[in-house]
């Protein structure tokens, strides 16, 4: 009885032993997701092509506000306020911001309308040199990131709300292309 204990926890010890040594070299967590040479980014405002003035606030603004959140939340690394103080700067502009009338009622009124916005993204070390991460090809360093949010003003869907709706979706893209390559 006392032998067969004594091999159980033999095998038991072997086993732990070698799921340790296996996995020596492996980050654990959310943070294998991330570079590990990074722990602080700066995210300039955000510049913004756009002529839209309704709401007030810029979407520029509302966008950095989202991407900085989003990287706060799903990611180790920490926002920090300037460049000087960062290990990497992730910049962004958005360069399309179109809306499209995709249904109409026979009084021409909108049904439901089609809110995109594009935007190039580059992520950059404190030396300059891009930081390639993820799966997405970087032609001359930046990335286009595109996202739609439909407005459906039968549901009470505002152009605020769907504005917002589809800056949220866009900061999480952007944030995703952050990660590492598995």
């Amino acid at each position: 009885m006392r032998d067969r204990a004594l091999a159980r926890m033999a095998h038991v010890l072997v086993l732990v032993l070698l799921l340790t040594a296996g996995c020596a070299s492996y980050r654990f967590g959310n943070n294998t997701l991330y570079a590990s040479n990074v722990r602080t980014i700066y995210v300039p405002m955000i510049q913004s092509d756009s002529f839209r003035t309704i709401p007030a606030v810029d979407i520029g603004e509302r966008l950095t506000e989202a991407v900085c959140k989003e990287i706060e939340k799903r990611t180790p690394f920490k926002v920090v306020g300037s460049a000087e103080d960062a290990d990497s700067v992730l910049t962004a502009r958005i360069v399309a911001d179109t809306k499209r009338m995709v249904v109409e009622s026979p009084t021409d009124q909108s049904r439901f309308v089609e809110m995109n916005y594009q935007t190039l993204v580059t992520w950059a070390d404190r030396g300059g040199t891009v930081i390639a991460s993820g799966d997405v090809p970087l032609p001359a360093a930046t990335v286009d990131v595109g996202q739609s949010a439909a407005l459906v003003p039968e549901y009470g869907r505002s152009v605020v709300s769907t504005q917002q709706e589809a800056i949220v979706k866009l900061a999480q893209q952007i944030v995703g292309l952050m990660e590492e390559p598995w």
